[in-house]
Formats: structure tokens, C-alpha cells, sequence
């Protein structure tokens, strides 16, 4: 069960991130006991008596990166997926020094300016600026003196920054020994507050490494490295212990059974023991060494010199298995003849244990008074840079060993040696001490917390009540104020004392003895769901049930932690909250005389008939008043839950995707008039494709981020040429669509105000034809047959051909193909564009170029319609009617907008022998007078054709009409 019991720290864990106190408890609560759930689901019993709950985070479903000036960083402690936050830039500064450049953002926020950018350091630290700015005021250096032994981040009066006198500004040096020479690319981001008292931070690499203040006026010389005095360890496990627990008598005549401490452990038979221990290694590399015959040593030692090599430890590790450090070479593979389990283990996954062993082993043999120089070669005894853990596994995360198809041993890893996929995590002491610290609590003890966060994020701006909260719930522990410290500390093995009624006190009724109490029924929780992050997989919402499968009516709460677990730690939370909602029913309250001060909160006491208690409230009011609430301390114990494999998204590799490039007219007169439409098709669909453009072979940049795919498919029958404004009833057309989805038949109606709107079209070079239609019916695996159609829409039955043949594209224009970004200037030019997957690179092989040139078929007029000839006096009389491109679907005016600047037609006379006549007209009617066609020497049959012509466009398509006479 997890409560908290504080009074005067309280204020600092309450309000340290907000406002207020933590509890707002009298002076006369000594200690109390305050039970907390998440989100006021879990019943107030569950977790103990005392004040109200505090609201946490909910666990993140839409990680979308956002740009909310003032948002809140989360804080995160292990590995978890989140949702990012870009920092815009008020203005940027760009310079460049010798080995290092960089662009680097600034942004100015109230009193603090923020700088970000990325820097790629020399490969030897070497006197030079890296970046300077000096204006009064916000003057800042930052670079490399005192011959390259000195790192300097300066924030000051701008004025001679790298060497006048320091007295009234920030500094921040920093060795360069502790910085990243190393010829690479580094993200650098740096805060600078130019206000009384000044303050200046460094983040490299998304780490902070260093930070400095200057208060009062006073020069501050030097900064400090962030953690170099830190030097706490936190864990279950003592360094020291590394080399005990040996047997203890001579290998191989026993092979240890149970582990004992030695003291010292002799062969019987030479002066030399420790060649049977095999933890020895510090006396096995400084003795001499000598073979042995029938036991004994023979007076001859090996041409070995003692401390003349080095040790590598080649290997070691242990398994993440309960007590793996007991045998750490043992290891769970059910097909092999050597599997076992340690001494003493139960077989439950214990992730923590083999992070804990790992950290003992390292500290032990990085305190020098345990690894010793070598007087030969001067080194270590053991060589830490060459020690390796068991193990990493190259084959990729969390794949491995999700993917039990591929990899049959990944059943292994959960109680393996494996290192991968854990590293990340942190112990539970270590992330609740952090907590305190953060909250200006320092007088605390963890050292009884046991726990392994694989995953816990919170916002900066939440309480350290609220960040303990959810971990108190999910790993049952408590917080208790013992002599002014703040202990946390799991429910112990034994009760701290027991309790007789007959040795209770008279309350103020004269009455003593126990007060027992059990909630009703009504309140009684049924049913637990456990919403959390999957830790082992892509970091997917997950929910977690415990059912009482005998309560046909009941009470269900649900509730939500901002943790990492397994699926075996989220079931085995729900039905431990599950079981302690049920013994959480029964309270007691009695009276002590006050002697019997050894009983606090966060006590566990136990009563006649063997029930423990939790005290959860204690008041002095001559007696001590106490309150309790039932525990069970084996519902504290792991779930005996088996993790399973977590479903993995298949493998989306970077295939090509298909592009198509389509200038169209205008469809709804909205668009951009000149610039083309990019349809483009994938499968699977990567995510999000990028367009690339530029005038040249070189010299791309980003054009467009298309993020949903098209449907797009190919014509198998052909599509004839039919009347444009009539309904075509024509034989069916088939379309196969690859991907993207599927198509839909529309009512009439709706078509006529929009619906099922489609380009067909040779490709990228067009030309293309706006269609229309009502029926499509599935008559195949992706095979559709489209009827009922409307043709040459938008003026495109100007540009209609007598077929479309099989093969032609079919693009569904349903708001997923998007206009690309052109200039005007650069329309009827031939430009660069390179179309893949968004989250590769602009080089990569699944990127595919065209040179393309547009015309801007949305400036293009419409082809006149019904044209019309008759004999006159004199000649042929020429008429036609005009259509335009914008708004002609109106029936609101007396005559369509002309669309152009100004109203001109194109006329051409041509027969057998070729082009016979052209000229220009501005109105809609031309006659071809007898004396013309005389000079012209125009032959019957011929035709007149007739377009419109656009300023900026020219003529667009023409009208034809056959003169037979």
C-alpha cells in the first residue's frame, strides 16, 4: 500500500512546482498517514484514510509535436514516447570560426534569451571563439582559451569578452578534457539570464553539463560540472559484496550449497588458497604462480610476473531474474542442458537486480582502494575499459524478442542476460531521491526502495506530490517524517509491534479497547482497469483488468498511470490494488497512553487474531489517537505473471513511391491558378512523402510534405470520347486501384454539386480530363467499373482525345492530391523535383527525380462553344458562344464573367492543304467573306476553328466546325 505521512516537509514536496502546502495539516496531526490514488478513480480506502488525492497526468494517446510558447517540458526518468516542442526563433545569428560552425537560434522570452544550434567541435581543443555577441547589456563569448585547456561560456557587458576582467558577469568554465573534441556534430543550447542575479546554463547533446550565477554585483570565476559531486550510489546491493559469498571450504570437494561470507578459506595443502576462490582476482594477479602435482605446489613457480598484466573482464553479467546476483553465470534456456535458475531464486523477472549488479560491480572496482595500480605498467589491476557486458544484442530493439517467428530464443530475454532494452531504465530510489531534490527536500532516505521505473514522464510544472503519486500507487510504497527526515519505505516482512486491547488507553468516553469498522458493501471495488504505456514495444496505450469473477454487481474504477510497465507489471497492479480495495475495508481506531511513542504513522501492527494494520493518522491529545487500516503484507509480493510477446508493427521499408504530377484547370476557384497538382501513391504508406524542387540538378529544398496517399489507379478498358454537359450512359469503364483506398457511387445530385471528382490522363506531361461519376461498383480484388459518367468538366472536353486506351492514370481528386509550390516566373519552365519517403534523405534510393516544365492549364480559357456557320451576302457568317473559367456555374448574372483581361478569339481556316487563314477577332462572330476564301484558294471540305485567347495563357483549346461547301 503507498501513503504519505509528513507534516513540515510537506510544504516543501506540495508546493515546490505550484503553489500552496502539501496537506495543510494542524499542529496538532503528529503524524498522518495520507493514502493517494490517481484521478480520484481508485476508492480513497484503497491506499489509506487522510486528505484528498491531487489530479496527475493521464497517460499520452496523441504524441504530436506542438510549437505553444510557455508549454510545459516534460520530465522524464527512463524511456518513454513523447510529444516534442519546437522553440521558434525571434531572429538567428550565424558565424563561422576555425573548425567549428554553426547556425544558432535565439529567442527572447521576458528576461531569458534561449540559444540553440549545432556545432561541430575541432578534434583537439584549440584557442579560438566559437560564438560572440556584444551587445550591452546581452553580451555574450563562448569559446576556447587558456591554450585550449579552458572552456568558456560567458554572459557579461559585451565588451572584450574573452579577456577583460570578469568582476559583474557570468562565467561559466568548464575543462575541455570533460568536452566533446572530437571533430563531430554536437547540439549546443544555452540560457542566459542578463538580470540581477545574472544566470547562465549549458546543454550539450540534450544533457546539462555545467551552469554558473553571479548575485549581489560579486565576480563568479568559474561554474561547476553538473553531477562531479555526486557521488551517491543508490541500490539494494554493497559494492563490497562483490567479493564475498564464496564457499567455504576447498573447490571441488563442495560447491558451496548455500552462500556464506567468507573470512578466509584454506586448501589444506599449500600456501596458496586462493586458487579455489574463484572471486580471488586481486591475489591470483599479485602472487606469484606454480603448477601443482597430486595437490600439491611445487616449489617452482611459472615464469608468471605478478601485477605484470592487466585483467579484462571479457564477459560478465547477470540474468534479470530474481536473486540473479546469487549466480550470475545461470541462466533460463529450456533447450539447453544448462539451464538453471540461481540459488534461492522464485524465478520472477527482476530487471532491477541486474541493474543493481552491474552498478555494484563497477563502483567496486572504480574505487581504487579495491583495483590497485600495477607498478610495471602502471595501470589499473583491472582494465574497466575493456570490460564487457553480457549481453548486447545487435539484432535490433524491441523487435528482439518480440518477433519469436524470426527468433525463437527471444521467450529468453525477460529472465536473460540480456542488457538490451533495459539500460534505460532507472531504480526506484534513485528516480524518488531526484524527486526530493528537485522539491528542495535533501534530508530523506530511499535506501529501503526497491523498484525498476522502465518509464515515468510528468510535467515541469506538476508538485513532487503529484510526480510521487502515480509511482507510490504502482510500486506500494509509502513516505514517512521520522526526526525530521522523509523515509520511504515499503510495508516491512514483520509488524513493527503488536496490539492487545486490554492495553489500549481510555479515550475521553472512559471507553478503551478497539474500534472496528467495515465499509458497506455498496462500496466495495469489483473490478480494476490499469491504463499505462507498453514498455517493451512501441510505447502503445495498453489497459490492464482484475475481475472478481463471483460479484455479479459491481463497482468498477478505472484509472491511468504515466508509466512504462510490462504487460506482467500492469496485470499484476490491477489485481494487487484489486485485493488490497477488498482488505482496505476494515479500519480500526483506539487509543495508546503515550507511552507507547514507538508506534507512528506508516507503522504496521498486528492484533490478537494475527491481522496487521498500517497506522495511517496519529493524534496527540494526552493519549495518542491512532487509525488504521487493514494490509495484507503478501499482496505486496511480484505478480506471479508471465510476460508475452508484444505485437510488432511489421517493417515499413523505404520503397519508392508512385508520383503523379497533374496540371489541371481550376475546380472550384480556389486554387492557386498556375501552379500543378501532386498526387502520389505508396504501399504501404510511409508515413508522409516530401517533395523536393529546385532549378537545377543541385540546390533542392523542401517544396511540400504530402501526408495522406492518393487513390490512383490505371484504365483496363477504354474510355471513348463523349459529350461534354450531358449525362454519359455509355458501356462501363474499368479502373484497377492499387492503394489509397477505394471509390464510392454518389446520387445524381450529389454529383452535380461536386461529388466523385476524377482526372484521367497520359501522366505527368498531360494532357487531363476532368470527370465525373455517379456508379462504381467492385467487380474484382481492386477492379472498379465506372458508369454514369460526366465528361470534359472544368473545359477540359477541349483537350478529350477519342479514347483513353488502357493504361491510362485514373486520379481520384478527393482533396488528398495537393498543389505544389511554383512561381509564376518559373511557369512553362523546366524545373527539378525529387518525390520519396519524408523520413529519409533527399539522396536516398527510394527517392525518384523528374525535370518537368507546367504550363499552368488553370490559367488556360475554355474552348469556345456552339459554333455556327451560314451563307450571307457576301461571304460566311461565323458565330460562337463564350465560355469562361471562373464562376460560369452561376445562374445569378446576366452574362458569365469574361475571366481575361481582355475579350480576343483565335480563328484558323484550314483544309487539305494545310493552314489556309488566321486572324484575330474580339468579339464572337467572323465572316469569312468569298473574296477572301477566293485569295486564300480554300478547297471544300474545310474546317474553322476557333479558341479563346488569354493574356497571360495564350489561345486555349479550339472549337472545330466541318464547312462541306
Amino acid at each position: 500500500m503507498a501513503t504519505i505521512v509528513l507534516s513540515a516537509v510537506g510544504a516543501a514536496i506540495g508546493g515546490a512546482a505550484g503553489t500552496g502546502t502539501f496537506l495543510g495539516l494542524t499542529g496538532a496531526v503528529v503524524g498522518r498517514a495520507v493514502g493517494v490514488t490517481l484521478g480520484r478513480v481508485i476508492d480513497q480506502r484503497l491506499l489509506g484514510s487522510g486528505s484528498d488525492p491531487v489530479e496527475v497526468g493521464r497517460v499520452e494517446r496523441f504524441r504530436l509535436t506542438g510549437a505553444n510558447e510557455g508549454s510545459p517540458i516534460a520530465q522524464l526518468f527512463g524511456r518513454m514516447r513523447l510529444g516534442g516542442q519546437v522553440i521558434w526563433s525571434t531572429q538567428f545569428l550565424e558565424t563561422m570560426a576555425p573548425g567549428v560552425s554553426g547556425s544558432f537560434a535565439v529567442a527572447y522570452r521576458q528576461e531569458t534569451v534561449v540559444f540553440s544550434g549545432q556545432v561541430r567541435f575541432p578534434d583537439t581543443a584549440v584557442e579560438a571563439t566559437l560564438w560572440e555577441a556584444g551587445a550591452a547589456g546581452f553580451g555574450a563569448w563562448m569559446g576556447v582559451r587558456d591554450a585550449g585547456a579552458t572552456f568558456r561560456l560567458r554572459a557579461g557587458d559585451g565588451s572584450s569578452a574573452k579577456t577583460a576582467s570578469d568582476t559583474g558577469t557570468v562565467v561559466l568554465d568548464l575543462s575541455t578534457d570533460l568536452l566533446p573534441f572530437d571533430g563531430q556534430i554536437h547540439e549546443l543550447v544555452w540560457e542566459l539570464r542578463p538580470v540581477a542575479p545574472g544566470h547562465v546554463k549549458l546543454w550539450i547533446d540534450g544533457r546539462l553539463v555545467g551552469m554558473s550565477s553571479i548575485s549581489d554585483g560579486s565576480g563568479m570565476l568559474g561554474g561547476y560540472w553538473a553531477g562531479a559531486a555526486d557521488t551517491r550510489w543508490t541500490g539494494p546491493i554493497d559494492p563490497a559484496n562483490v567479493t564475498k559469498g564464496e564457499p567455504v571450504a576447498p573447490w571441488p570437494e563442495t560447491d558451496a550449497g548455500e552462500l556464506s561470507i567468507y573470512e578466509a578459506v584454506s586448501d589444506g595443502l599449500t600456501n596458496a588458497p586462493w586458487v579455489y576462490r574463484y572471486k580471488a582476482i586481486r591475489e591470483w594477479w599479485a602472487s606469484p604462480h606454480a603448477d601443482r602435482r597430486g595437490g600439491y605446489q611445487l616449489a617452482t613457480p611459472s615464469p608468471w610476473v605478478p601485477k605484470s598484466k592487466p585483467i579484462w573482464f571479457t564477459e560478465f553479467g547477470c540474468g534479470a531474474v530474481d536473486k540473479g546476483s546469487n549466480q550470475p553465470n545461470k541462466f533460463l534456456d529450456p533447450k539447453s542442458s544448462e539451464t538453471a535458475l540461481p540459488y534461492f531464486s522464485d524465478g520472477r523477472r527482476d530487471d532491477l537486480i541486474q541493474a543493481q549488479y552491474l552498478r555494484a560491480t563497477i563502483a567496486y572496482w572504480s574505487d581504487p582502494s579495491n583495483n590497485p595500480l600495477s607498478p610495471i605498467y602502471g595501470a589499473p589491476m583491472v582494465d574497466l575499459s575493456k570490460a564487457h557486458v553480457w549481453a548486447w544484442d545487435a539484432r535490433p530493439w524491441p523487435a528482439f524478442p518480440n518477433k519469436r517467428d524470426i527468433w525463437s530464443d527471444g521467450e529468453n530475454y525477460g529472465r536473460g542476460h540480456w542488457i538490451t532494452g533495459r539500460v534505460s531504465g532507472q531504480p526506484l530510489a534513485m528516480v524518488v531521491a531526484e524527486i526530493c531534490e528537485k522539491a528542495g527536500v535533501t534530508d530523506y532516505d530511499v535506501s529501503g526502495l526497491f523498484g525498476f521505473v522502465r518509464g515515468h514522464v510528468s510535467s515541469d510544472i506538476e508538485t513532487a506530490r503529484a510526480r510521487l503519486q502515480p509511482l507510490m500507487l504502482a510500486y506500494g510504497f509509502g513516505a514517512v517524517e521520522r526526526d525530521g527526515k522523509l523515509v520511504f519505505l515499503h510495508l516491512p516482512l514483520l509488524p513493527d509491534g503488536g496490539i492487545l486491547a486490554e492495553t489500549t488507553a481510555v479515550d475521553e468516553d472512559g471507553a478503551a479497547g478497539l474500534r472496528l469498522t467495515r465499509a458497506p458493501e455498496a462500496e466495495t471495488v469489483g473490478r480494476v482497469r490499469l491504463g499505462y504505456t507498453e514498455a517493451d514495444g512501441a510505447f502503445e496505450t495498453r489497459v490492464a483488468e482484475a475481475i472478481f469473477p463471483d460479484d455479479d454487481d459491481i463497482g468498477v474504477s478505472q484509472s491511468e498511470l504515466p508509466l512504462a510497465l510490462t504487460l506482467a507489471e500492469g496485470r499484476g497492479i490491477a489485481e494487487r490494488w484489486l485485493a488490497e480495495a477488498r482488505v482496505a475495508r476494515d479500519t480500526v481506531s483506539f487509543d495508546l497512553p503515550p507511552s507507547r511513542r514507538d508506534l507512528g504513522a506508516g507503522a504496521m501492527i498486528a492484533l490478537e487474531d494475527g491481522s496487521t494494520w498500517r497506522i495511517d493518522r496519529v493524534e496527540d491529545i494526552g493519549a495518542r489517537r491512532i487509525e488504521a487500516v487493514r494490509v495484507e503484507r503478501s499482496l505486496a509480493e511480484p505478480s506471479d505473471a508471465t510476460d508475452e510477446a508484444v505485437p510488432q508493427q511489421a517493417f515499413v521499408p523505404p520503397l519508392p513511391v508512385s508520383p503523379v504530377f497533374m496540371d489541371l484547370p481550376l475546380l472550384s476557384g480556389e486554387e492557386v491558378e498556375h501552379a500543378p497538382h501532386l498526387a502520389v501513391a505508396a504501399k504501404p504508406w510511409p508515413g508522409s512523402v516530401a517533395l523536393y524542387s529546385s532549378s537545377s540538378a543541385n540546390g533542392y529544398a523542401l517544396n511540400r510534405l504530402i501526408e495522406a496517399g492518393a487513390i490512383i489507379g490505371t484504365l483496363e478498358t477504354p474510355l471513348f470520347a463523349a459529350s461534354a454537359g450531358l449525362w454519359d450512359r455509355g458501356a462501363p469503364f474499368r479502373v484497377r486501384i492499387a492503394s489509397g483506398g477505394g471509390l464510392s457511387s454518389a446520387d445524381r445530385e450529389a454529383v452535380l454539386n461536386g461529388a466523385n471528382v476524377a482526372a484521367i490522363g497520359a501522366g505527368d506531361e498531360g494532357p487531363w480530363e476532368v470527370v465525373q461519376f455517379a456508379d462504381a461498383e467492385l467487380v474484382g480484388a481492386g477492379l472498379w467499373e465506372i458508369s454514369m459518367r460526366l465528361r470534359g468538366q472544368a473545359g477540359s472536353d477541349g483537350v478529350m482525345p477519342d479514347v483513353w486506351p488502357p493504361g491510362s492514370l485514373f486520379v481520384l481528386l478527393d482533396g488528398r492530391p495537393q498543389q505544389i509550390d511554383l512561381a509564376i516566373s518559373a511557369r512553362g519552365l523546366a524545373r527539378y523535383y525529387r518525390v520519396g519517403p519524408a523520413r529519409r534523405a533527399l539522396d536516398d534510393a527510394s527517392y525518384q527525380e523528374r525535370v518537368l516544365a507546367f504550363d499552368g492549364v488553370g490559367l488556360r480559357p475554355y474552348a469556345p462553344a456552339h459554333v455556327r456557320a451560314r451563307a450571307g451576302t457576301g461571304g460566311l457568317e461565323v458565330t460562337w458562344i463564350r465560355r469562361t473559367r471562373i464562376d460560369g456555374d452561376t445562374w445569378q448574372g446576366t452574362e458569365v464573367p469574361l475571366g481575361e483581361d481582355a475579350e480576343t478569339y483565335l480563328v484558323q481556316v484550314r483544309d487539305s492543304g494545310g493552314l489556309k487563314r488566321e486572324v484575330t477577332v474580339s468579339q464572337p462572330g467572323w465572316i469569312y467573306d468569298d473574296s477572301a476564301r477566293g485569295s486564300d484558294g480554300t478547297v471544300a471540305p474545310y474546317s474553322i476553328d476557333v479558341a479563346q485567347i488569354s493574356g497571360r495563357f495564350g489561345p486555349g483549346p479550339f472549337t472545330r466546325i466541318m464547312i462541306d461547301d
